[in-house]
């Protein structure tokens, strides 16, 4: 398969050289940021790893430390972002919208939908259940081992008065792309309806909500994606932390096919959108991970 990423390894790689630099653009007064954020979007998530260790050996100091205390803003956490792991990042996430009073559910639907089985079980090892509600904790808990037939989701749903949510949560949990593709098909031979009706009139709120992304990611994720990017721009005001994390979550992966269904969907192209929406040093590195226009 064709790499769908817009950031890739650097082939010139030295991660010795790379964490001078970066030391040079924060030493003395003033910071260069420009510096930083061009070096950091032209390196792949596991170079810039390597990078951190030979800024530990160099300098026997933190490297994300130390841009903490030199860069802010929401500049600081898209570079933040950058430097962690995908598994690492994608806890982290979790972990901050369950901390605290309340749960932003929105961010356990993105990344809990969109990510793969695989995915799924290595952040299981890291789950923090406090302050979700229970089927989000069973969704959680979800090791995709249960062959989904559509008569079960026929029998959960249109067949019945009332709903089995967790007979929905075990199949759509099951989540290969291309199984569960199927069995929508199947399951409007026999109830007549898109899957994505039923879900709509059989479940309300947030369980609702992760089941139709869940969908939306079976038939396409870029498109998923896509979406959400528009949705956290458009109107009055921006939703920078949501637009930070899928432009750096998806940036090695598919971001190449985002920008494709992005500008079939809406009237614009993304990096368009990004420009007239943000600004500063954040912008820069955005349409940097975006990796060009699509107009």
């Amino acid at each position: 398969m064709a790499y769908r990423g817009t950031v890739k390894p650097y082939s010139n790689f030295d991660a010795k050289k790379d964490a001078e630099v970066l030391y040079k653009a924060m030493k003395g007064l003033g910071t260069d940021e420009k510096t930083i954020l061009e070096l950091v979007t032209a390196r792949c998530n596991a170079q810039r790893q390597y990078i951190k260790a030979a800024y530990k050996t160099l300098y026997g100091k933190d490297l994300v430390h130390d841009l903490k205390s030199e860069l802010g803003g929401q500049f600081e956490t898209v570079i933040i972002s950058l430097m962690e792991t995908p598994l690492s990042y994608d806890v982290t996430e979790l972990r901050k919208a369950i901390k605290g009073i309340g749960t932003s559910e929105n961010v356990l639907i993105e990344i809990l939908a969109s990510r793969t089985p695989s995915q799924v079980v290595e952040m299981n090892n890291y789950k923090n259940s406090r302050n979700i509600c229970p089927n989000f904790a069973s969704w959680l808990s979800l090791y995709c081992v249960v062959r989904v037939f559509p008569q079960a989701l026929f029998a959960a749903g249109e067949k019945k008065f009332g709903t089995d949510e967790d007979q929905f949560i075990t199949i759509l949990g099951n989540r290969s792309a291309d199984h569960l593709r199927r069995v929508f098909d199947e399951y409007k031979k026999l109830s007549g309806f898109e899957i994505e009706e039923s879900i709509k009139r059989e479940t309300s709120g947030s369980l609702r909500d992760l089941f139709l992304a869940v969908v939306k990611c079976a038939r396409s994720v870029p498109a998923y994606f896509a979406e959400c990017l528009y949705k956290a721009m458009k109107g009055i005001g921006t939703d920078e932390h949501t637009l930070c994390r899928i432009m750096v979550s998806r940036s090695e992966v598919d971001m190449l096919d985002i920008r494709t269904e992005f500008r079939k969907m809406f009237a614009t192209s993304l990096y368009s959108m990004i420009k007239s929406e943000t600004s500063g040093d954040c912008r820069k590195t955005l349409l940097l991970l975006c990796g060009g226009d699509d107009a």
